[in-house]
């Protein structure tokens, strides 16, 4: 029995490419994701320990603010007299205070900030050379208008030792003489894609920090015979609570843990999107198998009738699968390999790092998973269509009775009950609580709701595409190809939902992001006042900003009847992060229509604060109330509320006075600039005028309403993009459903086909009626796929009424290109299968068995 089964399965090496291609896809994309992940957190770790391999202690302030993404976290700096004091502790060879800030980029020869796509951008002090620095060209700075830049910055923005160069830092723009340019150790010319610009030490507290005789922390270098450890616990207990010190191998511990969590992040989602494309390829292996059973039906059950037994048979079939998917999991694995590699390599041409380490790593967990995958995958979807084979009475198998069309009642009934349930899992996760179990709940209900639909889908596939196939019910072919589509409705369904589960995700996707961007437009119209706004696109770490006083220069603009700047920065609440606002109140109350429901909306003073209604709501405060918030310079301050406001989205936290966040943020700057015009006021001049006024801030311009929400709204696009990427493998892997289905179909009809051209039908009319096929079977696939899409997205949307996503819209042009999408996939899915039937011979195709 295994040889005439391996015999079998050698014989039909195409069936085998089919069968596997959809596993080869998602192992594929679980693979890459491992191993791409594992070498990055590799790489990351070696690179840390390469950092701070001469760091024995640090000293820290305590933090101010909690981390909540790559800008947020803050300490509170360290006074030069704490360097002084660490000194003096026995044990200590050297102790430098250092100045290590986000926020300082080069103007590039464009004119606009370098800035790179992840890695920040460094402000820091010149301590000379040694350790991990060595000089490429020139010296370090000595006098207040001279800079030095690593040579990955130099390379980037083409700059040479005597430049003037132009920085912008929280401080402002400023400009400079680059008197050097140094790398790394190792021929390093940068770390894992950092820019950094080092200041005398002087310039770099007062541009860095705001206040010179400060630091952001002090390197220790202990002497020889003291450890780590040791000197740590002599310096915490001359130091006491007021300052965090860890030694070198826990700092650069808590930062590869620190990416490691991003990278846990990434890896999650890439394996989320992996999932989704095996769940599509078991649609695939499931009714290729149904086919390829089908068609071996008469051989099946000549071995049945020669002695084997059912279960000989169900064997035969799962040996097949294993085979499959041995074959497939390998292919996955290695083209996984190829993929991460791939990844590996847009990473570091996007940040400019050549991150260390000795290439890829492939984790032990990355080979388990694909075989696992591949076989687990391939022999589960091969079940089904096994068992229906060995139930097969071999008498009636060799009459051609095997296959007769079977009641779908059953079915539709056992398809409604997952999706009922899947129907009130979603509802349960989007509009109750259920905590932690949410996104359980979710993507469970999301699965049921998928596998409901596919188990419906052959009740409705002969009513809808009997409608569907009349647009081609003009011609001979369209209707053969119309009723050839309608003949299996369960091979039709499976086929059909393939499409259908990767149309429907792209569907939500774009359901939640049309919504988003609708609600975004509203509240712009809606809520903002103002008809012009000063602001910059969010490209890096640190936001965009401009000299407030600007501001002031624009109240001055003929036509202009109110201006104010809006400073921004993350603050520390209740144990998390918050964003904060500080503006002049009064103004800001005007220009964003607020609606005030306690206290006073007005100039703000020192020590006081305005909140929305929602925050006063969460954290049960009212006027008069005092909070206690911390800000990434001045630490927890306490503040006065002094007035309450209706929530709106531009404000997304508690409004400070100008006062507090000139001491307590870490920029000065402004973040946007909100401008309201007089009734009559030509706003195109004024707009050409204030476009002269911040010609030196190269990172803002000027916008009506209608450029400042397309710019708000320019990241979901990006975002979407990214997503329809990702699925893009799930709508491939069902591309390759419809193929393998006409294809094997197409060997299952050899007959038929050549009865049809014994008595007239030409080539041409043959590949109409696969065509015909095709593109019913594809549009079928996506309109499922789109009022599942759209029903999914609506609920997200509804859900998310009171986290800023009101309005309901859907993308009618999106899903008009799906469906168009649906009519190409149909098309290019059925040129190989409508060859292949067009070039049957005749003779032959009627003498076939």
């Amino acid at each position: 029995m295994f040889r005439a089964t391996l015999k079998s399965l050698l014989s039909r090496k195409l069936r085998l490419v089919l069968s596997g291609l959809a596993v080869v896809l998602g192992v594929m994309s679980v693979s890459g994701a491992l191993i791409v992940t594992d070498t990055l957190g590799s790489s990351f770790n070696a690179l840390f320990q390469t950092v701070f391999a001469d760091l024995d202690v640090q000293v820290t302030g305590q933090q101010t603010v909690a981390e909540d993404g790559p800008s947020d976290a803050a300490t509170a700096p360290v006074p030069e007299s704490v360097v002084k004091q660490v000194a003096k502790v026995p044990g200590v060879k050297k102790a430098s205070g250092t100045i290590f800030e986000p926020g300082a980029r080069a103007i590039g020869p464009d004119g606009k900030p370098i800035v790179s796509n992840g890695p920040p951008s460094f402000g820091v002090e010149w301590s000379g050379t040694g350790g991990l620095v060595e000089l490429r060209g020139g010296r370090g700075p000595r006098a207040p208008d001279e800079v030095a830049i690593n040579a990955g910055l130099a390379k980037t923005g083409d700059f040479a030792v005597g430049d003037r160069i132009s920085g912008l830092t929280p401080a402002g723009r400023r400009e400079f003489t680059l008197v050097g340019i140094f790398g790394y150790t190792g021929n390093r010319d940068t770390f894992g894609g950092e820019t950094r610009i080092a200041f005398t030490e002087p310039v770099a507290q007062q541009l860095m920090l705001g206040r010179t005789g400060y630091f952001n922390g002090v390197d220790v270098e202990a002497q020889d015979g003291v450890s780590q450890g040791e000197l740590r616990d002599r310096i915490a207990a001359a130091l006491g609570s007021d300052y965090t010190v860890r030694t070198g191998e826990q700092v650069a511990e808590e930062q590869s843990a620190s990416i490691q969590q991003f990278l846990t992040i990434i890896r999650s989602v890439l394996l989320g999107f992996a999932g989704v494309s095996l769940f599509v390829g078991v649609f695939l292996i499931l009714n290729t198998f149904s086919i390829l059973v089908a068609q071996r039906t008469r051989e099946l059950a000549l071995l049945r009738s020669v002695g084997a037994s059912r279960r000989q048979v169900i064997g035969s079939v799962l040996v097949e699968a294993v085979a499959i998917g041995l074959v497939a999991a390998t292919l996955g694995l290695a083209a996984g390999f190829g993929v991460a590699a791939l990844l590996k390599m847009l990473m570091e041409s996007q940040s400019g790092a050549n991150l260390p380490g000795d290439g890829l790593t492939v984790p032990v967990s990355a080979v388990i998973a694909a075989y696992a995958v591949g076989l687990v995958v391939t022999v589960v979807a091969a079940l089904l269509p096994a068992l229906r084979a060995s139930r097969i009475p071999p008498i009636a198998a060799m009459r051609d009775a095997a296959t007769p069309d079977k009641p779908l009642t059953a079915l539709t009934v056992a398809g409604a009950v997952p999706t009922v349930i899947g129907t009130g899992a979603v509802g349960t996760a989007l509009f109750g609580d259920l905590g932690d179990a949410m996104l359980l709940a979710l993507l469970g209900g999301v699965l049921l709701i998928f596998v409901g639909v596919a188990m419906l889908t052959p009740a409705l596939s002969r009513p809808v595409i009997s409608v569907l196939g009349r647009a081609f019910a003009w011609s001979v072919p369209g209707r053969l190809g119309r009723q050839n589509s309608a003949r299996n409705p369960r091979r039709t369904a499976i086929t059909a939902a393939a499409l259908m589960v990767g149309i429907a995700l792209v569907t939500g996707v774009s359901v939640v992001a049309s919504s988003l961007t609708a609600s975004i437009e509203r509240v712009v119209t809606r809520d903002l006042g103002a008809d012009l706004v000063i602001s910059g696109p969010s490209t890096g770490g640190t936001p965009p900003s401009f000299d407030p006083a600007v501001i002031d220069q624009v109240r001055d603009v003929p036509g202009v009847a109110r201006a104010v700047a809006v400073r921004t920065d993350a603050a520390q609440l209740s144990g998390g992060p918050t964003p904060v606002e500080a503006a002049d109140l009064s103004s800001l109350a005007t220009i964003f229509r607020l609606a005030r429901t306690d206290g006073e909306l007005r100039t703000l003073r020192a020590g006081e604060v305005a909140v929305d209604d929602r925050f006063a709501s969460d954290h049960d405060v009212s006027v008069g109330d005092t909070l206690r918030l911390g800000t990434a310079r001045s630490g927890e301050q306490k503040l006065t509320v002094v007035g309450i406001y209706e929530r709106t989205q531009l404000l997304p936290g508690p409004v400070l006075s100008v006062a507090d966040a000139a001491n307590g943020f870490r920029s000065p700057r402004a973040s946007a600039g909100y401008v309201a015009l007089r009734s009559g006021a030509d706003a195109g001049a004024v707009r050409r005028q204030i476009s002269a006024l911040i010609s030196d801030e190269p990172e803002v311009s000027v916008q009506d309403q209608s450029d400042f929400a397309a710019q708000q709204t320019s990241q979901v696009d990006t975002v979407v993009v990214m997503l329809y990427l990702l699925l893009g493998l799930a709508i491939v892997i069902a591309v390759l459903g419809i193929v393998n289905t006409l294809a094997l179909s197409i060997v299952e009809r050899t007959r038929e086909l050549g009865l049809v051209r014994a008595i007239g039908m030409r080539r041409g009319q043959v590949r109409r009626m696969v065509v015909v096929e095709s593109v019913v079977i594809a549009v079928f696939g996506a309109l499922l796929g789109l009022g599942v899409g759209s029903g999914l997205g609506a609920a997200v949307v509804r859900a998310l009424k009171d986290q800023g996503i009101p309005e309901l819209s859907l993308p009618w042009v999106s899903m008009g290109l799906f469906l168009g999408l649906a009519v190409l996939i149909g098309l290019l899915a059925a040129v190989i299968p409508a060859i292949r039937a067009s070039r049957t011979n005749v003779l032959d195709a009627i003498a076939y068995e």
